[in-house]
């Protein structure tokens, strides 16, 4: 694994260990913990505003800070399997190399991209119609002579 020391931020390490907290079954346990209790004083708080106030506030801070926690795992989840499928494209003597952070283009560019691909799924339907499941062996000429352009 390629990691300089230290190289992870404190706000990263922090989501890291809080998403991983807050989605076991811990988390859930904690939760509904503070449910139970916040509904148990109810009537020792005669269900006052103070008492609904209080677990509004709560949830409403907890939703906002959670919305910040679930954004930056999955921007670091994306970035890896992209990475990851980023080597595999290199990897393979047959991949257009051009895929290569694709996630970086423009969405006119990947309307364009997607379109290709569309075109190329259509021309295969129509070479092997009938045929059932089509030999993934088959699909590769086609996929040089679709018109895309191969590296």
């Amino acid at each position: 694994m390629v990691r300089a020391p230290g190289s992870q931020d404190g706000f990263g390490r922090f989501a890291g260990r809080m998403a991983s907290f807050l989605g076991s079954r811990w988390g859930f346990a904690c939760a509904g913990t503070a449910i139970v209790v916040w509904a148990a004083s109810g009537p020792f708080l005669h269900f006052s505003v103070l008492w609904q106030l209080v677990v509004n506030t709560g949830t409403d801070i907890v939703t906002f800070l959670m919305v910040f926690l679930i954004q930056n795992t999955q921007n670091r989840d994306a970035r890896a399997i992209n990475l990851k499928l980023d080597e595999l494209i290199r990897a393979m003597d047959s991949a257009r190399n051009h895929m290569i952070n694709i996630e970086r283009l423009s969405d006119t560019e990947l309307d364009v991209l997607e379109d290709q691909f569309v075109r190329l799924k259509q021309k295969h339907q129509r070479d092997h119609e009938g045929r059932g499941f089509a030999d993934p062996e088959d699909a590769h000429p086609d996929y040089e002579r679709s018109g895309i352009a191969a590296d």
